[in-house]
C-alpha cells in the first residue's frame, strides 16, 4: 500500500474491503447495486440503492455506534452547492483507522470507488474518488458516523457547472526609466528592479524589507532589500509570471521564506502555487490548491500546526437575483483552503457563494460578455487564536468571521450587513489584509478605490473594535503624504515597538509611521513598478550556493567583482589570484560594501576567485574562479 495511505481500501464496485483489519466480501452486494446504479434516476430505484447502500454500511460497520463517535466535520460542507467535480471528501475528527465504511453516490455518476489517504496529524483522512462527480448532481455520502451538519451519518452537497479556467496574461511592464534596475558584473543573469529611499530609517524598525515586483520591467520576483535600500537577494521567476506575498514565515520550527508564484489574470486572481524556502534559498516544499483549483496570489498562511491556508478562485455558471431579474452569470467563487502541507489534502474548505450572497457585493456586472463575475474578490485569511477566521471580501466592502467547522458567518464588519455600527470615518472600501490584533483592534488597507474611488487617498487604517456593545471607532490612520489612491493592492504590517509598515500596493511606495502618525521611513521603487504587500523582517542567511566573482582589466589594471545573492553574514572580501586555476594566492582583502562590491588590485591576474568571510575571517565559501577580460 502507498504510503500516507489509510489502511483499507475503500468500497466500490467488484472488490474486496477490508474495515478495521476484517475483510468482508461484498462482491455480491455490489453487484447488485452497481447494476442499478444506470438506471436508479427513477424515485423508486433510488430510494432502493439508498436504502441497500445504508443497510450495507450498517452492517458492516455493525461493531461501531454512531452514539458514541465523536463529532467528525465533513468538506464539502453539509448541503453545500458549490463543490468541484475534482473534489475529495474530507472527514476531520477521527483518526482514519476509526471512520469505519463510507459509500459515496452521485446522483448521475453513480457510486464512486476511491480510497482513503491519511492526514498527517492521524485527526482525519480524505476520500480520493478513482474518478470525478459530474456537473450539477447531487452527491450523497454514507456513513456510520456523528457528521457534524448530517443526519444520521449520511449528508450530501452539490457539484456546481464549472466555467472553464480564468484566462491569465504575460501581465504589464512598467515603462523604462534611468537607473530602475540593477546591474551586476558577477550576476549578469539579474536585472532587479530598484528602489530609492525618501526618508532614511532613523527612528524605523530594525530589519530588511521584502517585496515582490509584478512589472519588471525586465525581471520580475521576490526581492529583500537593506534598511537604507541596498538589494540583499533576488530571485527572478520564469518570464510572464509573478511573485506576490513574500515574507518570512516559520515552518517545522525554522524561519523561512515564503510566497506565491504563478500567473495573473485581468481580474486580479492568480494562477500557481506557494513556495517555502529556507534559509539557505533551498526550495523545502510547494503548496498546491486542492480539489481541482489552483492557488491564488492573495494569501499564503502557514499556521502554528504546519498546514496552510491559502486563496482560490473558482469560476462556475450562477443564478445571480431572484424573480425576473433572475440571470445566469459567470461567477467566482472565493475559496478558503487549509492544505495538509505534508500529503497535500484539503484540511478545511470555504466557499463563498455557500455563505455570502452576491446581493451583497459593490462590484458592478461586467459588461464583457463571458466576462466572470468577481462578486467577493477574497484577499486576506487569519488564523484567530479561538480557532476561527478572519477573511476579507474585497467587493462586499467587508470582512467576515468565519465558523472553523460549518463554515457559517460568525460576524461581518463592514459592507451592507455589517454586525457593528461603524463610527465616524471607520468605513471602508475595497479593502486588503484585514488582522485582527491585540486589544481588540483591526488594521486594514483601506484601499477607497474600485474603481470608482470612494475615497481621495488610500489610507492604513487602524478600528478599535467593542464586541461588547457592537460598534467600532478609529483608533489610527496612516496616510501618505503627498496623498496616493491604490486602485488594487496593499498592507498594514505591525512592528515592533508600536509602528506600522504600510504597502501601497498598485502605488510604488512602502511607508513606515510610529505610533504618533509620524514618517519614520518612506522608499519607492525607481519605476512604476507595485509589489503586492511590503514587509519588514530581521533576516540571517547562508546561501548554499556559492559566491560570484568577475574580473576586468583595463589598462593594466584589475577590479574584481564580488556578490554572494542573499548572504548576511559576510564582512569582508578576500580575493584569490594567480597565473592559472590551480595556482591562486591571496592578493587583497576588502570590506563588503554593497551587493557587489568592486575590488581594485595593485597588478594585474589571469585568474582570480573570492572568498566571503565573516567577522572573525572565516572563510564562509569560495567562488569558482573566472578569468580576467
Amino acid at each position: 500500500m502507498p504510503h500516507g495511505l489509510a489502511s483499507r481500501p475503500l468500497i466500490g464496485h467488484h472488490r474486496q474491503v477490508a474495515f478495521e483489519g476484517d475483510v468482508v466480501s461484498t462482491h455480491r452486494a455490489w453487484r447488485g447495486l452497481a447494476a442499478l446504479a444506470p438506471r436508479w434516476r427513477t424515485p423508486l430505484l433510488a430510494g432502493v440503492l439508498a436504502l441497500a447502500l445504508a443497510a450495507l454500511i450498517a452492517g458492516l460497520d455493525s461493531g461501531a455506534s454512531r452514539a458514541a463517535s465523536a463529532p467528525v466535520n465533513v468538506f464539502p460542507v453539509p448541503g453545500g452547492r458549490v463543490a468541484s467535480p475534482a473534489t475529495q471528501i474530507t472527514f476531520r475528527g477521527l483518526p482514519a483507522a476509526r471512520l469505519g465504511a463510507i459509500g459515496v453516490v452521485g446522483s448521475k455518476s453513480g457510486l464512486h470507488a476511491g480510497r482513503m489517504q491519511a492526514d498527517s496529524d492521524n485527526d482525519g483522512a480524505s476520500f480520493l474518488p478513482t474518478v470525478p462527480f459530474t456537473a450539477g448532481e447531487t452527491v450523497t455520502v454514507y456513513t456510520s458516523l456523528d457528521l457534524v451538519g448530517g443526519s444520521q451519518g449520511r449528508y450530501h452537497f452539490t457539484i456546481a457547472n464549472p466555467a472553464g479556467a480564468i484566462r491569465t496574461g504575460p501581465g504589464k511592464r512598467a515603462a523604462r526609466v534611468r537607473d530602475d534596475v540593477a546591474r551586476f558584473a558577477s550576476r549578469r543573469d539579474l536585472a532587479p528592479a530598484t528602489i530609492t529611499v525618501n526618508h532614511l530609517p532613523r527612528h524605523a524598525a530594525r530589519g530588511d524589507l521584502f517585496v515582490a515586483t509584478q512589472s519588471g520591467p525586465v525581471q520580475n520576483g521576490p526581492e529583500i532589500f537593506g534598511p537604507y535600500g541596498g538589494l540583499v537577494w533576488f530571485q527572478r521567476v520564469p518570464k510572464g509570471q509573478s511573485a506576490t506575498d513574500f515574507r518570512t514565515q516559520t515552518f517545522n520550527g525554522h524561519s523561512v521564506l515564503t510566497w506565491w508564484q504563478g500567473s495573473v489574470s485581468a481580474a486580479g486572481t492568480g494562477r500557481g502555487a506557494d513556495e517555502i524556502y529556507s534559509s539557505a534559498y533551498r526550495p523545502v516544499a510547494t503548496v498546491r490548491a486542492a480539489n481541482g483549483l489552483d492557488a491564488d496570489l492573495h494569501e499564503f498562511e502557514i499556521t502554528p500546526k504546519g498546514t496552510a491556508l491559502i486563496t482560490a478562485y473558482y469560476p462556475v455558471h450562477w443564478t445571480t437575483g431572484s424573480g425576473k431579474s433572475a440571470r445566469q452569470r459567470i461567477v467566482l467563487d472565493s475559496v478558503v483552503q487549509e492544505i495538509d502541507i505534508r500529503t497535500g489534502l484539503v484540511l478545511y474548505q470555504w466557499d463563498s457563494l455557500d455563505h455570502v450572497s452576491t446581493a451583497d457585493s459593490h462590484q458592478p456586472f461586467p459588461t464583457t460578455k463571458g466576462h466572470p463575475w468577481d462578486y467577493f474578490h477574497i484577499n486576506s485569511i487569519q488564523a484567530l487564536g479561538d480557532g476561527s477566521l478572519l477573511v476579507s471580501g474585497r467587493d462586499t466592502w467587508a470582512a467576515y468571521d468565519l465558523d472553523r467547522t460549518t463554515g457559517g458567518v460568525i460576524w461581518s464588519l463592514g459592507g451592507k450587513h455589517s454586525s457593528f455600527h461603524m463610527g465616524a470615518n471607520t468605513t471602508f472600501a475595497f479593502q486588503h489584509d484585514v488582522r485582527l490584533r491585540s486589544g481588540n483592534a483591526i488594521t486594514l488597507f483601506d484601499d477607497g478605490a474600485g474603481p470608482p474611488p470612494v475615497r481621495h487617498q488610500s489610507r492604513g487604517l487602524t478600528l478599535g473594535i467593542d464586541f461588547k456593545h457592537r460598534r467600532v471607532s478609529v483608533k489610527a490612520q496612516d496616510e501618505h503624504r503627498p496623498g496616493l489612491l491604490a486602485f488594487y493592492e496593499g498592507n498594514v504590517q505591525q512592528l515592533r515597538g508600536g509602528d506600522q509598515l504600510v504597502g501601497w500596493g498598485q502605488q510604488p511606495y512602502l511607508t513606515e509611521f510610529n505610533r504618533h502618525g509620524q514618517t519614520v521611513f518612506d522608499a519607492h521603487f525607481v519605476g512604476a513598478n507595485s509589489s503586492y504587500r511590503a514587509y519588514r523582517f530581521r533576516w540571517r542567511a547562508q546561501p548554499a550556493t556559492p559566491p560570484a566573482a568577475a574580473a576586468r582589466t583595463r589598462h593594466g589594471h584589475t577590479t574584481v567583482y564580488a556578490t554572494w545573492n542573499g548572504a548576511t553574514v559576510v564582512a569582508r572580501w578576500r580575493v584569490l589570484g594567480g597565473s592559472s586555476r590551480q595556482h591562486l594566492r591571496a592578493v587583497a582583502s576588502h570590506p563588503r560594501t554593497e551587493f557587489e562590491t568592486a575590488i581594485g588590485l595593485s597588478r594585474s591576474q589571469a585568474y582570480v576567485a573570492v572568498q566571503a568571510l565573516d567577522t572573525r575571517g572565516r572563510v564562509l565559501a569560495t567562488s569558482p574562479s573566472v578569468k580576467g577580460r
